[in-house]
């Protein structure tokens, strides 16, 4: 840290917003104005199944949602349930409406604790805020998809038993039939004979809800919970508050893509016919007490003449946001990648919000991945991945700690001209750029580790932060969760004082400070030393407590994320260190370190 740091934070929020104001917010606006335009088109076109409302996807009037179990609601149903079975996933199908909404995660956990819940992804429409997936088809404007299906074929669904579901009506027979991988991935295939004696039309539609605002709800900046969409190339994404707001926004036109409900970890994805021409719909009904949300999207409509049957095959995922699973999904099936993984979906890992800082938030996530991978130890590869992004940037940091040693060197004149010119700020002003020209630096050099430092360390917070990967993994002793803050803290003798004082309202969440922000706090301190003194006692005192100031922030972080500030930290210093007495910067120790200075004994006279 030195007193370019604030200079460097504001130059670094200027370049984000910059980015957002003439590149990433124009071309959203853009188009979101283009997708309403075609929208409006298609209302012209079909006026019936433009305006697709979810509320008769489901069957009719919104019912209320009541405070009942899980428990509970999977027994009340009437139509009766299909069981789910598999290595990761369990759960069931309802009958009513032959709807996904009884999901659970059973490789994951609430907590680190291995008796703690498995995480419960679909629950059933009565519970509050439950979520579920439905798949089927509007006939002639209408969808009456909360109508009781039978089970025809299969009992249980497994990745080597698939089920069929049937149901009739008005001369119109719809099979269902669904399979599941050994992973998270739901394939519909339908099937609907025309039996009556008039022409149909049939237009497929698949659908994300979202009861209530999930409690968990995290309303950080820089993660993206609610509603997501991937529409040809561009991603579409809206928080719920937003959504509350807006209430319906109408996508369409594309032929690739994918409709869903994101959580920071979790996604169900309602996903049509790669290559079939698709509008989205994303909306919100419901009160502001007890809000509904929904995410969908409906095919083309098709003419069924009478006698005649049409096919389709569309796929849900519901499931950790892994992104080598979800980039699995994305490959082409051929000889080599065979289904049911490769499935060709367009751009399934963008459910990750990778931010607008994508071209930083990818390499690095990859690269972090491959350490992991490497070394079975995220902690480790945090460590790895530092040294190599240390090595790719020495040229540029190497610069910029050249200049700081310079100005260190340089110290004794810009004091002496500060006391020449004390009273004439102008002149000294003058002097200080003679100097600096006649040595040949520039003073805003310094900056360069820190700008370069500060985009990087977003990227990695943000990787941290948005990624499943690094979630309940360990790295030694006492860190059993890289994605979690220290468990440790100062304030009760790391732990042996029986008391938790980030229980403590308001201020709670600062007092964690553990043993990595201890140690990110002292290397930080330390580097402060190696710094040049600013010249004014005010921002000298400052800077002095920036170090407490930062190991207090830092508190709360994720423990990857201390990991690597102190250890940039550490490589920063060793570097700096290395690079001042290259150019002969004398380094005293007792001057910056207080307590290092002996006392000095008086020579005796006559020797």
């Amino acid at each position: 840290m030195d007193r370019n740091f604030i200079l460097a934070i504001a130059l670094s929020m200027g370049v984000l917003l910059f980015w957002e104001m003439f590149v990433t917010g124009p071309q959203r606006e853009a188009f979101e104005a283009a997708q309403k335009e075609a929208a409006a088109e298609a209302a012209k076109s079909d006026p019936g199944l433009a305006s697709l409302e979810e509320e008769e996807a489901l069957g009719g009037a919104e019912e209320s949602v009541e405070e009942i179990t899980v428990e509970d609601a999977l027994e009340n149903g009437d139509a009766g349930r299909v069981k789910i079975e598999t290595e990761t996933l369990m759960g069931s199908i309802n009958l009513q409406g032959g709807r996904i909404d009884d999901l659970s995660l059973k490789k994951y956990r609430e907590t680190l604790d291995p008796e703690s819940p498995i995480i419960r992804l679909l629950s059933p429409r009565s519970v509050n805020e439950s979520q579920y997936v439905q798949q089927g088809w509007r006939v002639n404007g209408r969808a009456r998809e909360s109508v009781a299906w039978r089970l025809i074929d299969g009992d249980t669904l497994t990745p080597s038993t698939p089920i069929t579901l049937m149901r009739e009506e008005n001369g119109v027979r719809f099979e269902k039939t669904i399979a599941i991988d050994d992973q998270y991935m739901f394939t519909i295939s339908q099937r609907v004979v025309n039996e009556s004696s008039e022409p149909q039309r049939l237009a497929a539609f698949g659908l994300v809800t979202q009861n209530g605002v999930p409690s968990d709800l995290r309303n950080f900046m820089i993660l993206h919970e609610g509603p997501v969409g991937m529409f040809g190339n561009s991603l579409y994404q809206r928080k719920y508050k937003k959504m509350q707001k807006v209430k319906t926004v109408e996508l369409g036109g594309v032929d690739q893509g994918w409709v869903g409900v994101t959580s920071k970890n979790w996604l169900a994805a309602a996903i049509p016919p790669q290559g079939a021409v698709f509008k989205g719909r994303f909306a919100a009904s419901g009160t502001a007490e007890r809000p509904v949300f929904y995410s969908s999207y409906t095919l083309n409509p098709v003419e069924l003449a009478p006698g005649e049957e049409t096919t389709l095959t569309s796929y849900m995922f519901g499931g950790p946001k892994d992104v080598d699973l979800l980039q699995r999904y994305e490959t082409k099936p051929d000889e080599n990648n065979p289904k049911p993984y490769n499935l060709d979906i367009h751009d399934l890992d963008k459910a990750v919000d990778w931010g607008n800082f994508f071209f930083l938030t990818r390499p690095i996530f990859y690269l972090l991945n491959f350490f992991g991978d490497l070394t079975g130890n995220f902690g480790v590869a945090i460590l790895l991945m530092t040294l190599v992004i240390k090595a790719l940037m020495f040229p540029l940091a190497n610069k910029g700690f050249e200049s700081m040693a310079k100005m260190k060197k340089l110290q004794p004149e810009i004091e002496k001209l500060r006391t020449r010119y004390d009273d004439d700020k102008m002149k000294l002003q003058q002097e200080m750029m003679a100097l600096y020209k006649k040595e040949k630096m520039n003073p805003l050099a310094g900056c360069v580790p820190i700008l370069i430092q500060m985009p990087i360390f977003y990227a990695l917070y943000k990787t941290l932060f948005v990624t499943i990967e690094l979630r309940h993994e360990p790295f030694v002793a006492w860190i059993q969760d890289l994605s979690a803050p220290d468990p440790t803290t100062v304030f009760n003798l790391f732990g042996l004082i029986p008391y938790d004082p980030m229980s403590i309202p308001v201020i709670g969440a600062f007092l964690g400070i553990g043993v990595l922000p201890l140690l990110m706090g002292g290397a930080m301190w330390f580097q402060t030393k190696l710094n040049p003194p600013p010249p004014d006692p005010t921002q000298a005192q400052i800077f002095a407590m920036m170090p407490i100031l930062f190991t207090f922030l830092f508190a709360s972080f994720a423990a990857g994320l201390v990991l690597y500030w102190f250890w940039n930290t550490v490589l920063t210093i060793m570097q700096q260190y290395v690079i001042m007495k290259k150019n002969g910067v004398d380094i005293d120790w007792s001057e910056r370190f207080s307590f290092l200075k002996g006392k000095t004994k008086p020579a005796a006279d006559g020797k």
